[in-house]
């Protein structure tokens, strides 16, 4: 259905070859600079030139390597109704990340919690259109910083039983016991190995350069032959040219430069062409998520995936808005929108995200968790011309002053028809309380959900994965209250 929206093929095969061309000087003659050395010594080992912390990778060398990674691939589940195809036509969403601080109902502003992000859990693992649940949806402030990734990563495998979007911060040792906690809820290392289960962000720095903590994470996610979604965010107007394509040409070199690299630690591996490469506001020079040409800039980077025949991660539901207002409704539905076009095999951000990635709030996410529906609406649900859908018999019985309202037609499909959450249809008696009286009716309701489908963990598991991850720093307090969180509703403030 992608391909049936003619706006979504903008790049023509000509245009692609010249992103391709300009992106491969690039590599050719500014290079990659890699801040870590063992990222460094692999490419060398593999006959790319090296200078310094710089490689310069030939036309031949990232096709030959690109090449080898997986058009499709599977991400795994501990409950195989969760399993999800990466490629191809297929869209896939997944949890908001990154986000540091809560936005209140007032404007205001507070660091998130453990709590908020074990609620946010629940939220997703409640909503039947996410497969994927986890990663870094808030930043938690009351548990120590270098042990928080490790921390949601618990409360995900407890509190989930789809699958996982790992948090890539951190290093080795961070990486290695989160790669041992989640092997020891899927059935072992050995079937991990053969299994991805898992996906993370694998971030490059725009412009040319590979930071040292990003390659750790490539190289154990890449060991264990878990899923990496390689992402750039080449920003048009600051980091790259202002030209909505010329963050595409960074984007390129930068993606599959290091997707090369992945093959290299591991032939065959899976990876995704990422890119969350958005347009700079140019009044202020901060990032413009929600604006046009971001979105174009989603479709854009997929004609570019596509044409080399890799997945595509990108977009979701993004606005510039400081608050849930109209501004966030409109952005997000254009994003969303975009991404569905362009069939973004898995989509990142597509729920929870304001502000230029750095806040989110719980009517955010439940206000992007409306648009998905409407969206999915628009694109899934395919026309079907039948006596059913025309029901010829009703019609030539009504006549000229008959209805539909009571027809059998219509008690038959009438829960067809998408029906708003959060939002009002007809009379309504209070205007300005009435979306927060729906948004927290809307919680209880994903709450009633998770709890009638809350994932059940064995208690030996629930040990085990707590002994791997003390044993990498970890406090067993902090897990602990984890499981009180899980355990108890946490109703919305």
């Amino acid at each position: 259905m992608g391909n049936a929206f003619p706006f979504t093929n903008l790049m023509t095969e000509e245009d692609k070859k010249k992103v391709h061309e300009a992106s491969m000087k690039m590599l050719s003659e500014v290079g990659m600079l890699y801040h870590h050395p063992k990222a460094r010594e692999i490419v060398a080992s593999h006959g790319v030139r090296v200078e310094g912390e710089t490689a310069y990778w030939t036309e031949e060398q990232i096709m030959e390597w690109v090449g080898k990674a997986p058009e499709k691939f599977t991400i795994y589940a501990r409950n195989p109704e969760h399993n999800i195809e990466v490629g191809g036509e297929t869209v896939n969403i997944a949890p908001g990340y990154g986000m540091p601080t809560i936005i209140e109902r007032d404007g205001s502003g507070r660091p998130g919690t453990m709590q908020d992000y074990v609620n946010f859990v629940k939220m997703f693992h409640a909503n039947p259109d996410f497969h994927t649940n986890g990663s870094l949806m808030i930043q938690p402030d009351d548990v120590d910083v270098h042990t928080s990734n490790m921390c949601m990563l618990y409360a995900s495998l407890m509190g989930s039983d789809k699958g996982q979007l790992l948090v890539g911060e951190g290093g080795t040792k961070d990486f290695e016991a989160m790669m041992r906690a989640l092997a020891a809820t899927v059935g072992g290392e050995e079937y991990l190995r053969s299994h991805p289960c898992a996906n993370t962000i694998i971030d490059v720095i725009t412009p040319l350069a590979f930071a040292e903590n990003m390659t750790e994470a490539l190289i154990t996610f890449a060991e264990w032959g878990q899923a990496t979604a390689i992402s750039s965010c080449a920003m048009a107007g600051t980091t790259a040219p202002v030209s909505a394509i010329g963050p595409i040409v960074y984007t390129n070199a930068e993606v599959l430069s290091t997707i090369a690299l992945a093959q290299m630690i591991n032939p065959g591996v899976p990876v995704l062409y990422g890119s969350q490469s958005p347009q700079a506001d140019m009044g202020s020079g901060q990032i413009a998520g929600g604006a046009p040409e971001s979105a174009l800039m989603y479709i854009y980077a997929q004609e570019m995936a596509r044409y080399y025949h890799l997945p595509f991660r990108g977009g979701g539901a993004i606005t510039d808005s400081k608050t849930v207002d109209t501004q966030s409704g409109y952005e997000s539905m254009m994003t969303l929108m975009a991404c569905y076009m362009a069939k973004t095999n898995y989509m990142i951000h597509s729920a929870g995200v304001m502000n230029g990635y750095v806040t989110t709030s719980y009517d955010k996410i439940m206000q992007d968790f409306e648009i998905i529906r409407y969206v999915k609406r628009f694109f899934e649900v395919p026309l079907r011309v039948d006596e059913e859908t025309i029901p010829m018999e009703e019609i030539l019985d009504c006549g000229h002053d008959g209805e539909f309202l009571t027809a059998d037609s219509t008690f038959d499909m009438c829960r067809d028809v998408v029906a708003p959450q959060v939002g009002s249809r007809g009379a309504v008696s209070d205007i300005n309380a009435q979306v927060y009286k729906k948004l927290d009716a809307y919680y209880d309701k994903l709450l009633d959900t998770y709890y009638a489908n809350a994932p059940e963990v064995d208690d030996s598991v629930r040990e085990q994965v707590k002994d791997i991850l003390c044993e990498a720093g970890t406090d067993r307090a902090t897990l602990d209250r984890i499981d009180e969180m899980l355990a108890t509703r946490g109703n919305l403030a």
